[in-house]
């Protein structure tokens, strides 16, 4: 009996949608202690399934090495904190040239500092193997800054296509949420629970979990009906989070067309952040905003006179070297050229001589004949 051929089922990845899907690395700068690599692996978390969970950073790493690696890895974002006399930094940029975003974090909670705040938490379980949807709040400003984070921001994650996407791989979400008044910005990181709707905590146990326990009551009607006296949080009937299903949902009986109640549970962490500065380069470059230095109308002109200059001997630089590297080429085919000549000329050469060679030694054939 010969052996069964393994024929593979699973679905081909497309390395094209896979090349533009955003990558991060989440890092961390020098000394900055416990709690806050903790919030480093907390955000780590957050930015799954695209980003290097398991990352280590060594005391003798330095930006130059993760650039380095990011390259080859494809990674398009980086996410630096680092701690200072002055307080928490966050910096985010765009690999390889830039710009980079750098806030100041004022406050943090850990994703354990968030779970026990809460009376009945939940382990995670699937969540993280889809990259979580993202909601931008308050970023419509005319602001130049407040547009440029607004993209920086949705741009850490993969958009949304509506028309493949499966409901199921909704999951999580992930809130900025600006306060135009002090200019902070709150990050939130939440898991979505689908409820059934219209229904007492006892009907929704029997339809989500197997049988309950009913050895306190003398009859099912009883543990149905103990909900006429129950408070108002056990029914949960809220028509603003109320939704049919288009699609058939993870858990039990969220199937398609059936009515649910969107619910969303904080996970964790939280970060309370401002706009610090904005530098043009990968952490270098030009400052194109800063929070604590307010520039006159004169010193923007001459700045921007500069940024003009800079970019017009980058392209003279860049056309010279272009035209440096042509010359060396069509040098280098002409050297080629005549190598190739020098070489057919010698073996016309050698076959002169051999045919010479030749006729001397059939006429000194034919004076021995004679």
């Amino acid at each position: 009996m010969g052996r069964r051929r393994k024929r593979r089922t699973h679905v081909k990845t497309d390395e094209a949608a896979a090349a533009k899907v955003p990558k991060s690395f989440v890092i961390k700068s020098g000394v900055v202690g416990r709690s806050l690599s903790l919030l480093v692996k907390d955000v780590r978390k957050t930015m799954e399934p695209n980003t290097a969970l398991r990352l280590r950073e060594r005391k003798g790493n330095k930006l130059k090495d993760f650039l380095h690696v990011a390259g080859q890895l494809s990674v398009t974002h980086l996410l630096i904190f680092s701690k200072t006399s002055a307080g928490i930094n966050l910096r985010i940029g765009r690999i390889p040239r830039g710009p980079t975003l750098t806030f100041r974090v004022s406050s943090y909670a850990l994703t354990a500092d968030v779970s026990a705040l809460q009376s009945r938490p939940k382990s995670p379980g699937t969540e993280f193997n889809s990259a979580p949807l993202v909601v931008l709040n308050n970023f419509g400003g005319d602001a130049k800054h407040v547009k440029l984070m607004a993209t920086m921001f949705q741009n850490l994650f993969p958009p949304i296509q509506v028309q493949t996407m499966k409901l199921s791989d909704a999951r999580r979400v992930i809130l900025f949420n600006l306060n135009s008044e002090t200019g902070e910005i709150e990050f939130r990181h939440y898991c979505i629970r689908v409820k059934v709707t219209g229904v007492s905590k006892s009907v929704k146990t029997i339809i989500q979990t197997d049988v309950p326990d009913l050895r306190r009551y003398d009859d099912i009607s009883d543990y149905i009906l103990r909900g006429a006296f129950a408070s108002e949080s056990d029914v949960e009937d809220n028509g603003e989070a109320t939704v049919t299903l288009p699609q058939k949902y993870i858990g039990k009986g969220n199937r398609q067309a059936e009515q649910r109640a969107i619910r969303l549970v904080e996970m964790g962490p939280r970060i309370q952040m401002s706009l610090l500065k904005i530098q043009a380069g990968m952490c270098d470059g030009e400052v194109l905003f800063h929070s604590l230095v307010q520039k006159t109308s004169a010193e923007i002109k001459e700045q921007d006179q500069r940024r003009k200059k800079s970019e017009a001997e980058r392209a003279r630089r860049r056309a010279e070297q272009e035209k440096n590297v042509a010359k060396k080429q069509a040098a280098k085919g002409a050297a080629e050229g005549e190598d190739g000549d020098e070489k057919s000329d010698s073996d016309g050469d050698s076959l002169e001589d051999e045919e010479e060679e030749e006729e001397e030694e059939e006429e000194d054939n034919m004076d021995e004949d004679h």
